[in-house]
């Protein structure tokens, strides 16, 4: 067997990212004739999807000038993109051989008996990748994306660490408030820290150190250590709102939603941590203290369960029901309960809904795009609305990475997880985990017993 592989590369891969054909250097790659068929049936829808047909039609047609794809052509990386018939081999019995991904099983195994290549079929279809299993063919999800996660837990934005005596604490109040000891206070947290993490702290990451009775809740930025404040120390308009962290990973979320120098921020956390109402009304605080001049909402329109179908009216009134959840946190934290505050804001462009198909090209200055449902977007969705982000403005993606209903994207490949890992040793971003459900004792049972 020789060390070149041949990659069989179905649908679901081509349509999750364009540059998927790209990505296997000094291999070769086959595309079912079927695989084209269905691209051709994907090409007119909007969004992602159908830029993704589109562009891999284009690619391979401006491909031909090169060579023959039926004989295959040598691209720039080592990699030969070839087009491939479909069943040369009769269907295993049992399945229907007019059905696509049986027809690239054929493919797969009337291959695997002729070549010494190691044959790896590639899709995102979970149920494909048990069927090729079953019949001795192998198959692998599409890796690119995936993060791989350090340790036993993926990063939360915070640790917790045991100080070996009480000085330690002493030194750090002393340090954020006069800024006596600097250095040697500052070098023997970042030893403390490498010695119970292997690591060293990353930018913005909180943290609370102990000693008995005593803590300091302090985060770490560009080389420096500061406090993490309360809500009203952070925002005076947001005191007025009367809303207080219910726990210290709310207290850390806070200091990042309050804070304009950061343009990014993720947070993840279980139903009912209270993810969606403490950044919705860290938005409108922000407003209103005028460091932004609007709101954006938007959301993976992801439905649970059966959709419902299309629905009728305009566009504002078609994404009402996705952004129920978003006026229920606006009606309990602003207490307007018959929404007219709400109201007059969307009529006074302070509120602005903007349904993620219809984002791309769009530019958002002064203002905080708030994304929720985030974990239902692919890290290629997401891309395209962090890059929309202009001058003076704020993101906030939002999402439960337990709960995905999107096929073919799992808690380590959809776009939050990932945002999230790679940008969590950058200045201009911070993450915070929220792990203990606020919305009722009833939801934090169901959330923990109900897995």
């Amino acid at each position: 067997m020789t060390d070149r592989k041949i990659f069989i590369i179905d649908t679901s891969v081509l349509l999750y990212d364009k540059n998927s054909i790209h990505s296997f250097p000094e291999n070769d790659v086959l595309i079912p004739l079927v695989v084209l068929d269905e691209l051709d049936r994907f090409k007119d829808k909007k969004g992602l999807v159908g830029e993704n047909a589109r562009y891999i039609n284009r690619y391979l047609d401006d491909l031909r000038k090169e060579g023959s794809l039926h004989k295959g052509i040598k691209i720039a990386n080592g990699q030969t993109i070839k087009v491939a018939l479909s069943g040369f081999k009769k269907v295993p019995i049992g399945l229907d051989p007019d059905y696509a991904d049986n027809k690239m099983i054929s493919l797969a195994l009337s291959i695997q008996e002729n070549v010494e290549n190691k044959v790896v079929l590639i899709t995102k279809d979970i149920n494909f990748r048990v069927k090729c299993d079953s019949l001795g063919i192998c198959s692998e999800d599409y890796y690119k994306d995936k993060v791989t996660i350090e340790g036993e837990e993926a990063f939360k934005g915070y640790v917790e660490i045991e100080a070996y005596d009480p000085f330690t604490i002493d030194e750090l109040y002393d340090y954020v408030k006069n800024k006596e000891g600097t250095e040697d206070c500052l070098e023997n947290f970042l030893e403390l820290f490498e010695d119970q993490h292997n690591r060293k702290p990353y930018e913005n990451e909180y943290f609370c150190i102990k000693y008995d009775s005593k803590s300091f809740i302090g985060k770490y930025e560009e080389g420096v250590i500061t406090r993490a404040l309360k809500p009203g120390e952070l925002l005076e308009s947001f005191a007025r709102l009367d809303i207080r962290a219910k726990n210290r990973e709310q207290l850390y979320a806070l200091n990042s939603l309050l804070d304009p120098s950061l343009p990014l921020v993720t947070i993840s956390g279980l139903a009912g941590s209270g993810k969606t109402f403490i950044t919705l009304m860290a938005a409108y605080a922000m407003v209103q203290a005028g460091y932004y001049e609007r709101i954006v909402l938007t959301r993976n329109v992801q439905p649970v369960g059966r959709d419902i179908g299309y629905l009728p009216g305009s566009m504002e009134e078609k994404m009402n029901p996705w952004i129920a959840p978003i006026m229920d946190n606006l009606r309990v934290g602003l207490k307007d309960n018959n929404l007219s505050l709400f109201n007059t804001l969307r009529s006074q462009g302070v509120i602005e809904i903007a349904p993620l198909s219809y984002i791309r090209g769009r530019t958002f200055n002064d203002s905080i795009l708030i994304m929720d449902e985030a974990q239902n977007a692919t890290i290629h969705e997401l891309k395209t609305v962090i890059t929309r982000m202009g001058e003076n403005s704020k993101i906030i993606l939002l999402g439960d990475v337990d709960q995905i209903d999107t096929p073919y994207i799992d808690a380590l490949s959809n776009g939050l997880t990932i945002v999230a890992e790679k940008f969590k040793n950058q200045a201009c971003a911070s993450h915070v985990a929220l792990k203990r459900g606020e919305r009722s004792h009833l939801s934090a049972v169901a959330a923990s017993i109900l897995g």
